[in-house]
């Protein structure tokens, strides 16, 4: 307890300063609660509104897939240049160092394997689970088109649900399967429904032609799924346009830890989604990264 006779009366109460109250810009998010802007904030960099996610939970359906043997070896030394980190909490108990203060993306859905149908899938971690593991976001597959689209749809739904209750956000990842087409208009109803039904960001995939009306209809942050490895300048051009075109953000994977040079790969990611960089400028300083 304060000493008593040390108290001294308040008297600074700044009558000439307006009360000021800070606008959350990030898009759709004004009107949730302090605890999801607060967790959001740790996956969007507050100062540009975009993030670097860092994708690692294909082991889930994939198994050690390559650049994923040893995530000890392999992801660990990429960690401080990424915003946010996916992955499943089979990894994130295993092997990542609990110093790591930047956001966590719990990947929360899952059931067969890459042998068979994949969306055919359940929500696989519990709330309080992810409570414990102190996650910014849950994030879930939804296969828009898939055979079994109406359970992951409603996987999705009952995690924002839970989310909700608990002021932890809900990532919607949009998947594409073999059969599906890769187009505007498929991104545009996949991304919609996401964000109608709750998701508070959505990560898609990149089309060439028309990406600007899929981040243009959708009332919540976009980021764009890395995909398949790709010549370094190749990604790096696909990072820029889709900024340009409205995206908040990548979550990249295979791009990065399967790159030639990881760490300087992630960096000139970086560099394009919070400094502007064009894609030859980004690469330039990918090149010289890797040489040293």
């Amino acid at each position: 307890m304060a000493d008593k006779d040390d108290l001294q009366e308040s008297h600074n109460y700044y009558v000439d300063v307006p009360m000021k109250g800070e606008p959350f810009q990030l898009r759709g998010s004004n009107s949730l609660d302090w605890g999801m802007k607060n967790r959001l904030s740790k996956i969007f960099r507050p100062e540009t509104g975009r993030t670097v996610m860092l994708a690692i939970d294909h082991g889930y359906f994939l198994g050690p897939t390559r650049g994923l043997e040893r995530i000890d070896v392999t992801i660990l030394p990429l960690l401080p240049y990424a915003d946010t980190l996916m992955c499943t909490r089979g990894i994130l108990r295993s092997t990542i160092p609990p110093t790591f203060t930047r956001g966590v993306v719990l990947r929360s859905s899952g059931g067969p394997s890459i042998l068979k149908e994949l969306s055919n899938e359940e929500i696989a971690v519990d709330i309080e689970d992810a409570i414990r593991l102190n996650v910014a976001a849950l994030a879930v597959q939804v296969f828009v088109g898939g055979e079994y689209e109406t359970k992951s749809i409603h996987n999705l739904t009952r995690l924002v649900d839970m989310g909700n209750r608990y002021g932890i956000p809900v990532l919607g990842v949009t998947a594409v399967g073999r059969e599906m087409v890769r187009d505007a208009k498929y991104m545009r109803l996949a991304t919609r429904i996401c964000a109608e039904l709750g998701a508070s960001y959505v990560k898609t995939y990149y089309v060439s032609e028309g990406f600007e009306t899929v981040t243009a209809s959708c009332p919540v942050p976009i980021v764009i799924a890395g995909g398949k490895k790709v010549p370094e300048l190749e990604a790096l051009k696909m990072a820029y346009n889709a900024i340009q075109q409205g995206a908040a953000g990548v979550d990249m994977g295979r791009n990065i830890f399967q790159s030639e040079a990881p760490e300087a790969m992630i960096q000139a990611v970086g560099k394009i989604v919070h400094e502007g960089m064009t894609p030859e400028e980004a690469y330039e300083v990918y090149k010289t990264l890797k040489r040293g």
